[in-house]
């Protein structure tokens, strides 16, 4: 970051501590208090927001003492003089609209009766020229108890200065806030990453790309549900207390409501509900909230994080591969940079519409061996050392996917027609019932998106619920049985396709950043020592 360390841009008011800048910016909080001003400010309305005055650049006129209007020159080509086009175009004067912005001091230096700062918001940056003729000896001497990240306005005409940046020519400053702790060093900047995401203010306010990133995740979140509001689909809220974990296979958290005497969890997944809304009738439904996993922490997993789950009555997994495509072509164009994006070093084409290949052949062409043969695939998890003794075949089939092919799918691929014994909650192929119709949408190795036809057969859901809590005793399989659920599908569910979507996954992807802890504000941290 291109910053000026210096605690003012021109000599220091006062006697001030030079060895602790924090000494130094409080006795210029004082000093600008006794001059009668709040160092922590008050509202200021009518703003043009710095992005805002960039687009205003193209109002900025050069008008001739004849009242004729000049049209101003190139100012991208390196070799332009302004100074001298100035003068060639004399008599005149630069004209352009008044602005009111205010924003953070980024940069300051000094020139005798000159300060230039540079100001920043979340939409960008803009230099202030604060001239002493300009603003007046007040408001000048006020500039000089400026420190690098208080916030100020200024009020002036837009310009542009002799090399041609665009300038805001204060006529008059208003004092926001004192910041009182000292910014990163200039070089170095705020570079360790857990101090980083600790300290995400500091983060957002002084390191580059960082605001932007976290506002593209603001426009992919709204974009998913501009497309699924646009498809007929309704947003509700699910609880997030749950009696059951249910929906997926997880670790929940524990927790106890003193009131009713009762165990609770966080939701692990919004599935269970969302589908008891479908048998009451809403028949397009959507949940864009928070999830808990008490789980691991890896650069791919927090263990708070946001799903998407929809659920789309006389749908399947195809309508969901369909809605899947729309929803990232949507994002995508919702934060611009084309199809073709960069991630981790890899190229990742998200030009429609993505390849979609089964299981069984991509488990075939990564291992050379037919996933049916019982045999071989039990050698080459040996070959793996993975365990597999007393363990269905199925499960030991997708943990050699796991290993073998997943992180080969470069993507984006939807991965279809899975084992159904490792699909608990999907309708089974008619014509193969031992293949689910379930996807999972994989992108460089990486899960993105899960979707299934749902299952809506309450005998044979019950069943596949018992055979997958088998080996818990019966207190144990008691509690983690959602007897309700199984009540709710007698009430007749609609065949119905259901998506799963990773947010925190899918805006690592969009925006290449290579953790999960870079796109969520503040993830989850050990206690500060």
């Amino acid at each position: 970051m291109n910053q000026n360390t210096n605690n003012s841009p021109n000599e220091p008011a006062g006697d001030l501590d030079a060895k602790d800048p924090r000494v130094a910016r409080r006795e210029k909080m004082r000093q600008i208090a006794d001059r009668g001003i709040d160092p922590f400010g008050s509202r200021y309305d009518d703003r043009t927001m710095m992005g805002e005055c960039q687009k205003m650049a193209s109002e900025i006129r050069w008008v001739k003492d004849d009242g004729t209007t000049v049209e101003l020159p190139n100012f991208s080509d390196p070799q332009l003089d302004y100074r001298q086009w100035k003068s060639d175009h004399s008599p005149g004067a630069e004209t352009g609209p008044n602005v009111r912005v205010a924003g953070r001091i980024m940069l300051s230096r000094g020139q005798g009766k000159l300060i230039f700062l540079t100001l920043k918001d979340w939409t960008g940056e803009i230099q202030i020229f604060v001239g002493k003729k300009q603003v007046g000896d007040e408001d000048f001497e006020l500039a000089k108890l400026f420190d690098l990240g208080d916030l100020v306005a200024a009020e002036g005409r837009l310009g542009r200065t002799n090399t041609g940046e665009i300038t805001v020519f204060a006529e008059k400053l208003t004092f926001q806030t004192k910041m009182l702790e000292p910014p990163p060093d200039k070089h170095a900047g705020l570079t360790n990453q857990d101090l980083r995401q600790r300290m995400r203010y500091a983060d957002l306010a002084f390191n580059d790309g960082v605001m932007e990133t976290f506002l593209d995740r603001t426009k992919i979140v709204k974009s998913v549900r501009n497309t699924l509001d646009r498809d007929g689909f309704c947003e509700v809220e699910g609880p997030t207390l749950h009696t059951v974990a249910g929906g997926a296979a997880a670790r929940p958290f524990a927790t106890h409501h003193n009131a009713l005497d009762m165990p609770l969890t966080m939701r692990i997944a919004l599935e269970l509900h969302l589908k008891r809304l479908m048998v009451g009738g809403m028949e397009r439904v959507y949940e864009l909230g928070r999830v808990y996993r008490n789980e691991g922490i890896s650069p791919k997993h927090n263990p708070e994080f946001t799903m998407l789950e929809c659920y789309q009555a006389y749908g399947d997994y195809n309508s969901m591969m369909d809605l899947t495509e729309q929803i990232i072509v949507d994002a995508i164009e919702a934060i611009g940079g084309g199809f073709v994006r960069e991630y981790d070093g890899h190229q990742v084409d998200f030009t429609p519409p993505f390849k979609r290949a089964t299981y069984a052949e991509l488990f075939e062409q990564a291992t050379g061996i037919d996933p049916k043969d019982d045999d071989a695939v039990i050698q080459l998890a040996k070959t793996l050392k993975l365990e597999t003794e007393n363990r269905h075949l199925d499960v030991i089939r997708n943990e050699i996917f796991e290993e073998k092919v997943e992180d080969s799918l470069s993507g984006p691929i939807f991965v279809i027609d899975y084992p159904a014994s490792i699909c608990p909650l999907t309708k089974r192929k008619r014509d193969n019932p031992e293949i689910a119709e379930r996807f999972e949408l994989f992108v460089l190795g990486m899960e993105l998106a899960n979707a299934y036809t749902e299952l809506n057969d309450p005998d044979l859901q019950q069943e596949l619920f018992e055979t997958q809590l088998q080996g818990l005793d019966e207190e144990e399989s008691m509690a983690k049985m959602d007897h309700d659920f199984i009540r709710a599908l007698r009430y007749a569910m609609p065949p119905a396709g259901g998506l799963g979507v990773g947010i925190d996954r899918l805006v690592m992807l969009l925006t290449g950043k290579k953790s999960i802890r870079d796109i969520i504000l503040f993830p989850l941290q050990r206690p500060e020592s």
